[in-house]
């Protein structure tokens, strides 16, 4: 059976199994781009034989410029596991510290702590970052890594899982911008590349034509998708389509697919949709929508036929909400939408298209076909209902330690705690040097120093000064439910020298 898939989420083992394969290297990075085609339109692109050996002009510069502006993304989604309610876990035998952990679960049991690759764009040099909604919605953590290997921990400003358009704040300054394009001006057949990470490749780039424009799926007429034959994986979500310019003009968001892979069919929100969205965003943390409270369909020929239309352009109403504005306007089931505003409709999803781009208390002339005659009805939109959303948290508190551990750390939030059933811990967002080597990892949790119960930074930071350079600490350390102690030793100081 051929579905759609987001594509971040489209082989969750593949994603897993990307991770673990990619242990010790950079899973994620901005990379180079494809020979794109010329800058001019009425040039045709140069077939493969005309560059082989050879480079397109101006190739190298254009991939230098834009990829910088490129980032790589990785979440933590801490998970509720209620399945394990009530397990008697039994002793592990003596094993390192990584067998301890990666003991195997109850087949019932799911993994409390996901972990996802995605890719995003800088748009602002202070640090604004445009990605897919669904590669940030709900998560713990959200690290983003620049062009030039700098990590920083993510805040998210906003999402919208109407349009899968997110957005994203780093504490970091004078940051390379991509340069935006019009995605109006795209036409089938037109070349377009994406610079992304799939399954955490480091460097991947990925060339096409784009296939269709305004493609509307599913009935979701506000969302008018690029369709392109770019190759679109795992990792790729929120990654910026290039036009032959090297313009972004759309943000890679799904794929059509019946194994989980790329097949030829990918979709990307144009880029002009998705600022007005970040604009927003940006403002008000979420998107401020205008609503009529109806529902419609495209009017096929047969549907015509039957309800007497004089032609087969048009919005049929199949639904009305109660207390809606369409419903005080007068609008009715089975009514048929010709014309906004005196502006017949050519498309049945120009009528959804034209409300999401209007304010709410605009008002809207409706010219309907209702039982074989038109009528002219006013509606005044109003503002789209509130929906319970999600509510993001600015980044917590994060330390290095400095001493040779190579742990990166942050606090628990109180909903993390509660998630993960601990009253204790920070969590381990980096690990290097000593820790990683004793098997250590990003999403782990450090509960205690030795039997000290660590519940904020300065509790981590007041053992550690503590103990005395050379000596090995014992760190209690939790991963997917499961706690062992590890010890690590201490980096001794350095000699004087004499």
């Amino acid at each position: 059976m051929t579905v759609l898939f987001w594509s971040m989420h489209t082989t969750h083992h593949a994603v897993r199994l990307a991770c673990a394969l990619a242990a010790g290297v950079s899973l994620l990075g901005a990379c180079a781009a494809a020979a794109l085609a010329p800058a001019d339109p009425a040039v045709p692109a140069p077939v493969a034989t005309e560059r082989v050996g050879t480079a397109a002009p101006g190739f190298s510069s254009l991939v230098a410029s834009r990829s910088t502006s490129v980032v790589d993304i990785s979440t933590l989604r801490i998970g509720r596991d209620e399945s394990l309610e009530g397990i008697e876990l039994e002793i592990a035998p003596e094993h390192d510290f990584a067998d301890r952990l990666a003991w195997p679960l109850p087949a019932s049991a799911r993994i409390s702590q996901i972990r996802d690759l995605a890719s995003g764009v800088i748009i602002d040099s202070n640090g604004l970052i445009l990605t897919s909604a669904h590669v940030v919605t709900n998560v713990d953590e959200a690290q983003v890594q620049l062009d030039d290997g700098r990590r920083f921990t993510a805040r998210v400003v906003g999402v919208d899982k109407r349009t899968d358009v997110g957005l994203l704040k780093i504490d970091a300054t004078a940051l390379p911008v991509a340069v935006l394009g019009d995605s109006s001006t795209l036409s089938p057949g037109d070349w377009v590349a994406a610079i992304s990470s799939p399954f955490g490749f480091h460097g991947s780039v990925t060339a096409g034509v784009v296939s269709a424009v305004e493609r509307v799926m599913g009935g979701a007429g506000e969302i008018p998708f690029i369709q392109t034959d770019v190759a679109i994986n795992p990792g790729s979500s929120g990654s910026p389509l290039f036009n032959s310019r090297g313009e972004v003009v759309g943000i890679n968001s799904m794929i059509y697919s019946g194994s989980g892979g790329y097949m030829g069919l990918s979709f990307a929100v144009p880029i002009n949709l998705a600022m007005r969205i970040a604009g927003q965003l940006r403002e008000h943390g979420a998107v401020r929508r205008a609503y009529l409270g109806a529902e419609f369909q495209e009017v096929t020929p047969a549907l015509a036929q039957s309800f007497g239309l004089p032609a087969t352009p048009g919005a049929l109403v199949v639904r009305v909400e109660a207390d809606s504005p369409a419903l005080a306007a007068g609008l009715s089931q089975g009514d048929a939408v010709l014309a906004i505003d005196g502006r017949p409709l050519a498309r049945f999803y120009d009528l959804p298209q034209q409300i999401a781009q209007r304010s709410p208390g605009n008002r809207m002339q409706l010219e309907v076909w209702r039982r074989g005659a038109k009528r002219t009805l006013q509606a005044t939109l109003a503002a789209q209902p509130a929906s319970p959303g999600t509510v993001f948290a600015a980044a917590a508190p994060e330390w290095n330690d400095g001493l040779g551990l190579g742990l990166s750390l942050g606090e628990l939030s109180p909903v993390q705690r509660t998630q993960l059933r601990v009253d204790s811990g920070l969590l381990v967002r980096e690990a290097s040097g000593l820790a990683r080597s004793e098997g250590i990892r990003a999403g782990d949790v450090v509960v205690a120093l030795n039997t000290v119960k660590l519940y904020h930074l300065d509790d981590f930071k007041q053992g550690l000064a503590q103990w005395p350079p050379g000596k090995a600490i014992a760190l209690l350390v939790m991963r997917d439910r499961r706690l062992a102690y590890v010890a690590v030793r201490l980096a001794a100081l350095p000699r004087k020298r004499s």
